[in-house]
């Protein structure tokens, strides 16, 4: 009987000690990159698609500017975005290119989730988050970019007719 105390014992606290997570001891800090002030066409629909309803935003051209880097966005990329209505959930792709005030030609492919929910209490919440890849040329002074994981927060202004898009580095 001692026996089976012990191991029943045992058994809980190995469990107890399993469930508890400890808090990480390195937090990632997130460094300022650059913010994209983004010219927009006019959106279009696809349509219904067997992936959802299919919508496409012409980006045609805007300016950028960071500690680091400074130029202009080129005319030609595209938003396109994947609606599950039943959902309220926008996954999007935009794929475009920038170019720096020194010449360098930056590809980007930011990918990002559009979510309109509720909160526990029912109260309407509102995500837009984004996850932008670079493609720099690898013997220019921007290569940095191509070794690291970025995020990109929009907003919005009264003042500019496009979307304005804020990266950090996550160091």
């Amino acid at each position: 009987m001692k026996k089976l105390l012990f191991l029943a014992l045992l058994i809980t606290l190995t469990l107890k000690s399993s469930a508890q997570v400890e808090t990480p001891k390195e937090t990632p800090l997130l460094e300022f990159v650059m913010q994209l002030k983004v010219t927009l066409g006019d959106a279009y629909s696809c349509g219904e698609t067997q992936h959802g309803q299919r919508t496409v935003i012409p980006i045609t051209g805007g300016t950028f500017e960071g500690p680091k880097i400074k130029g202009t966005i080129l005319n030609g990329g595209a938003d396109y975005q994947l609606a599950n209505t039943a959902l309220n959930r926008t996954e999007l792709e935009a794929i475009y290119c920038i170019k720096t005030d020194d010449e360098v030609c930056i590809h980007i492919r930011n990918k990002g989730i559009i979510y309109n929910g509720k909160d526990a209490e029912g109260n309407p919440t509102f995500y837009f988050k984004c996850a932008p890849q670079f493609e720099v040329p690898t013997d220019s002074k921007y290569a940095w970019l191509n070794n690291a994981l970025f995020i990109c927060s929009p907003e919005w202004s009264q003042n500019f007719k496009g979307i304005i898009l804020n990266i950090w580095m996550v160091k």
